[in-house]
This record gives structure tokens, sequence and C-alpha cells, in this order.
């Protein structure tokens, strides 16, 4: 028999063996496992963890494109770029954010309201997403920044590219761009794959038209870094693709020298060619400086540009809404005319005023013009006369004319600060005011005034729809190397009455659409034009040229901003004499050389006076200009022509 102490022995060792073999057991579950692990890391999660190793090991940032370039019409650049230096910031790759910025404050001097508002726009960004500390560093600040790298974690220093443009003389037509807004990624859908730090997207006008095209695409710049975050080599560079550079039909020469012209008055000009719509000068002033809006514009320049009364962040030219004044008239008479209202010889006779319904309707010279006719009507600018023709013809009419030669609807396509106008008709004050139209509306509307309102480059293309002889055109900034012949055609016409077009002709002019009934009535309105500039009594006869290859026929006048009262018109109160507000705007329309025309322009200038003392003299220097520089743009474009037809390609 056994003793109950080898029984308790026996009992000991099966547990003890038991709990050896489970600890066994364990210990080879997890040498499997952990065998199992390692050549599940080495084998099949190699590439995994090779692609984070080297995420430490190697840096991808991506590289802002570079836009295309803009340039004039004798390929001068208006808008190209320029290299500078960035620095960036991850926020993720940083251990401690504000060491990082106490050093970068103590190495760039940077200030606390600026570290303020990076950690704002840091708050409200994703870690991974690269913040912009600086975009516009020079080269000693940049050195520094490199040569303390080490020191600054999360910190990326950038060669980049930046727009800069030419001068202010092309501002507004140009435009300027700027850093990517919320607004810019949810209406552009093209940006949300490019979002790059520091890439800029155009803001306002002709940058803002071609921005799909002109701002390239991504690059990006690869490269391999030690321990502490800085560059040991770069591994590999994709520069990304530069933007389409585009030609505009505009002359940088004239563009400067009308700017210079202008100065801080509140004013517009543009010229444009009357056969093919080109588009020589288009100038606002006062103007801006669209180089300080490309890295973040100044709170005081910009204070400054939107408290100042003459408003130089608009595009008057396109944007400007002005009654079109004794410019109209012009439109008036030929509306007249091709209605067979009156002819030109019928007389009016001007006392100074008319009264109608118990509404006195007056003329701008007191004691009136005495016997008018259409030419000497529009040759000294008679209101009572116009307002005896208007009557006659009726709003509607006269807007139908009115909108034929491009007033009321927008002039350039997809420019968004455009705006359209009002032409009034008697539907259109039914439907915008809710109510009727009166005689004494009609009568105002003959002068230019009541519910009228235009743009210069409105007026501009009305008169040179009238300087071609009454042939629609499609004003274009762009560079078209094709080639318009409507002159071509328009001589072959005149010179071979009775014979077939050439086929070339006939090809490019198939879509030619005619804006008259009678053409001899636009030779009428050209003739009385003419007559306002260059005989004696004519509104704008101080401002002519008398060297033939200049002389232009003109139109001037006035936007009334305010009516005048009795007492003013009886006393013969002068506009010079008025407080500068209430000065009335100042306007001229002309073409040029009367000879042979080639070229219209429309000038205002806001609070002037009166067209003949303030926009009719600024036209006269810039008609010179464009004039003396005819020769070198005719041969700029033969170059061109033949350049395209021995060249294959596309231009810009």
């Amino acid at each position: 028999m056994f003793s109950a102490g080898s029984g308790n022995t026996v009992i000991k060792s099966k547990l003890i063996s038991r709990r050896m073999f489970l600890l066994t057991v364990s210990k080879a579950i997890i040498v499997v496992g952990v065998l199992g692990r390692l050549i599940s890391l080495q084998i099949n999660e190699s590439s995994k963890y090779k692609t984070l190793s080297d995420k430490n090991r190697f840096r991808e940032w991506k590289l802002a494109p570079e836009r295309g370039i803009i340039k004039d019409y004798f390929n001068n650049e208006i808008a190209s770029n320029k290299q500078v230096y960035q620095i960036h910031l991850i926020p993720e790759n940083t251990q401690n954010l504000e060491e990082t910025f106490f050093r970068l404050k103590t190495i760039l001097n940077i200030s606390d309201k600026k570290i303020f508002s990076l950690k704002k726009i840091i708050a409200k960004k994703k870690p991974w997403e690269p913040i912009i500390i600086s975009d516009n560093l020079n080269w000693s600040e940049f050195s520094r920044i490199n040569l303390f790298l080490h020191e600054l974690q999360g910190i990326e220093p950038i060669v980049s590219v930046a727009r800069v443009y030419k001068d202010n003389s092309s501002a507004h037509v140009l435009g300027y761009v700027s850093q990517i807004s919320a607004n810019d990624l949810k209406k552009k859908k093209y940006l949300k794959e490019m979002s790059v730090p520091g890439m800029a997207v155009g803001k306002t006008g002709l940058e803002r038209r071609l921005d799909k095209e002109i701002i390239g695409e991504v690059g990006f710049q690869r490269y391999e870094v030690n321990a502490f975050g800085k560059r040991i080599k770069q591994i590999k560079v994709d520069p990304g693709k530069v933007g389409k550079n585009f030609k505009t039909t505009l002359d940088l020469e004239v563009q400067q020298y009308v700017t210079e012209i202008l100065g801080d008055k509140a004013a517009s000009v543009c010229v444009m060619d009357i056969y093919n719509g080109d588009i020589v000068s288009l100038v606002s002033s006062p103007s801006y400086d669209p180089n300080a809006f490309v890295h973040g514009v100044d709170r005081t320049y910009w204070n400054n540009l939107i408290n100042n009364e003459r408003k130089p962040l608009t595009n008057k030219v396109v944007s400007g809404l002005y009654p079109p004044g004794s410019t109209i008239k012009t439109i008036v008479a030929l509306s007249a005319l091709e209605n067979k209202i009156i002819r030109p010889l019928d007389t009016v006779n001007c006392k100074g005023k008319i009264e109608l319904f118990g509404e006195k309707f007056h003329c701008w010279k007191k004691k009136g013009h005495g016997i008018m006719n259409m030419r000497t009507g529009i040759k000294r600018s008679c209101d009572v006369y116009f307002y005896e023709v208007a009557r006659r013809l009726g709003v509607d009419r006269l807007s139908e004319t009115a909108k034929k030669f491009g007033l009321g609807k927008k002039v350039l396509k997809d420019f968004f600060e455009e705006r359209s106008g009002v032409v009034p008709s008697t539907s259109w004050k039914k439907k915008f005011i809710g109510q009727n139209w009166y005689l004494g509306e009609t009568l105002h509307s003959g002068i230019g005034q009541g519910y009228f309102q235009s743009t210069p480059i409105q007026l501009c293309l009305m008169t040179a729809q009238i300087a071609n002889g009454g042939f629609e055109i499609k004003p274009r900034i762009l560079f078209d190397k094709r080639k318009n012949n409507l002159k071509e055609y328009l001589k072959f016409k005149n010179e071979n009455p009775d014979q077939p077009l050439p086929s070339d002709l006939l090809i490019s002019n198939i879509n030619l659409k005619l804006l008259f009934k009678n053409q001899e009535n636009i030779k009428i309105i050209k003739d009385a034009m003419y007559s306002s500039s260059n005989e004696p009594g004519g509104t704008s006869y101080r401002s002519r040229l008398e060297d033939k290859r200049f002389t232009f026929a003109g139109k001037t006048g006035s936007s009334q901003i305010r009516k005048f009262t009795d007492e003013q018109r009886e006393a013969e109160v002068k506009q010079e004499q008025l407080k500068y507000e209430n000065r009335d705007h100042a306007l001229f329309i002309a073409f040029a050389p009367v000879s042979d025309p080639r070229y219209a322009i429309s000038v205002v200038v806001e609070h002037g006076g009166t067209g003949s003392k303030a926009a009719a003299p600024i036209a006269k220097k810039v008609i010179k200009k464009v004039l003396e520089r005819h020769d070198l743009r005719e041969s700029t474009q033969n170059l061109s022509e033949n350049s395209i037809n021995n060249l294959s390609g596309d231009s810009i």
C-alpha cells in the first residue's frame, strides 16, 4: 500500500507536468505568432513598410505651376513671372510648434501678429496640409533659413515662381492674381486637384478670364532627408507644365502714354480698330499696382484703394455706367433717317428751350442756336433740335437702332467685370419699373439723358461701326491669327460695284451683318461729325488736328449729374464753378483719320464738366499717338500673317 505522502507527491507531479505542458504550448504559440508576424512583415507587408520608411527618408513637394505669359501686340511682355523664395510649414512634421515659431521669429523677425494669424490658419487646416509662412523672401533671408534648417522641424524652403506685371498701365484689362480662396475652389472645379501652397489664380480681367488655360500644370520635387529633416540630395524634379501664352491686341506704348495723360483723373479711354475690332488701348484711371496683390495686399494700401472716391479698382471702360449725353445724337439722327422720320435739311428753330405739357426742356445754349438742320444740329450739339427729332422718332425706334450699334449689351466675351448698361424703351420701363412711358422721357432720351446708361467700350464700338460704314464687328483683346479683311471687302465693293466677290473675300465675310438700311445715311452722320470737329462753331473745333494724317471726326457729350436750377441757369453758372462731385461727366467719341478711317476712340472724364474742354483734348493726343504707330502696327500684322502662312503650330 502506498502511503498518504506518496499519493500527494504523485498528484503534485501531475499538476506540475500539466502546467509545464500549458506553458510550453503557450511559448510555442507565442513563438509561432512572432515568427508568423515577422514573416508577414518581411514578405506580405514589406512594400507597406518600405513606403513608410521612404516617407521618413524622402520628401515630396508639389510645385506651383508657372503661369503663361501675356504679351502686347508687339510681343512685349506685360504679364510674366519671376523666381521667388518661400518657406512652408507642415504642422504634423514638427514636434513643438511654439518652438518652431520662436526660432522663425529670431531668424526672420516675424511679428507676433503674423504668428497669431498663422496659428489661426493652422487651426483651420488639416495637420498634413502645408502652410505658407512667407512667400516672398529675399536671398539673405532664404539663406539663413537653409543654414538653420536642422533646427526648424516641419519647415520646407521652396523656390517657386510668382506673377510680375510690367507696370500699372494695363492693370484693369490684365487684372491681377492672388492666392486661392475657398470661393475659388467652390466655383472653379479645375482647381480642386491642383491646390498647391502659394499657387495664385486670376481674380479679375484677362487673368481671370484665361485662368484655366494660362495656369499650367502642377509639378513636384522629391529629395532625400536625414534624421533632422535636412535635405541630403535631390532625387527627382518634375517642373510641371507651363501655362499657355497669350498675345493681345494692346499696344503697351499707347497704354503707357494714355496712363500718363490721364494722371489721377477719374477717366477712361478706349481705342478700337474699326474693321477687325482689335482693342489698341483700354485704360481706366486712376490705376493701381497689380503687383501689390500677388503676395497678399497690404491692409493700408487696400483701405486707400477702396476708400478712394475715384475708384481705382473699377475698370471704368467696361464697368463704368454713364448717360451717353450728346454722343447719342449720332444714333438719334441715324435712326430718324433710317426710319424716314426726318430729312437732313429739315429745320428746327432753337430758341433756347421748348415746353411740353407744362415741363420746360432747355438747350445748353441759353439764347438758342436759331435755325438748325441735321448737320448743324450735330455740329453745334443743339438740344432743342434733338428734342424734336426724338419726339417724332419715338423711344422704341431709337432703342432698336441703339442696340444694333452695340449699346445695351456686353461687348467682350466672358469678361467678368463688364456691365450691360441700359437702352430704355416702353417695354423696358414697364418690365423693370412697372410704369408707363411718358413723352417727356423720350425727349430726355433724345439727348442721351434719362434712363440711358452706357459703358465707354460700348460708345467706342458704336463709333467704330459708324466709321466703318455700318458693318457689325466683334471687338477683341486677344490676338486672332485669322485674317480679317473687312477693309479689303469694302474696298473691292466700292471699286467694283458690279463684279462678283473673289472667293476669299466672300468666304471670310459670309457672316457679315449690315446695320443700316441705306448706307447714305451713315455718310450723312460721318460728315456731320467731321463738321463738329473741323469747322468753326463745332463743339470740338478747338481740339482739331489740322495735319490731314491725323484729322478726326468726333462728337462731344456731357452726362448730367444733377439738374440745373432755374437760378443757376439764369446766372449762366459754368461747370468749373460747381463742386467737383456736382459737375457733369465729360464725353467724347471720334474716328480717325477722316480721309481713310481706321480707329475709333471714346473718352470719358468723370465730373470733367464738358466734353469739349475735358475729353476732346485727351482724345486729340491719343489719336495722334495711335496714328503715328499705325504703320508699325501694319508691318507687324503683315509679318505675323507671313509667319502663320510659312509656319505650322498655334499662335499665341
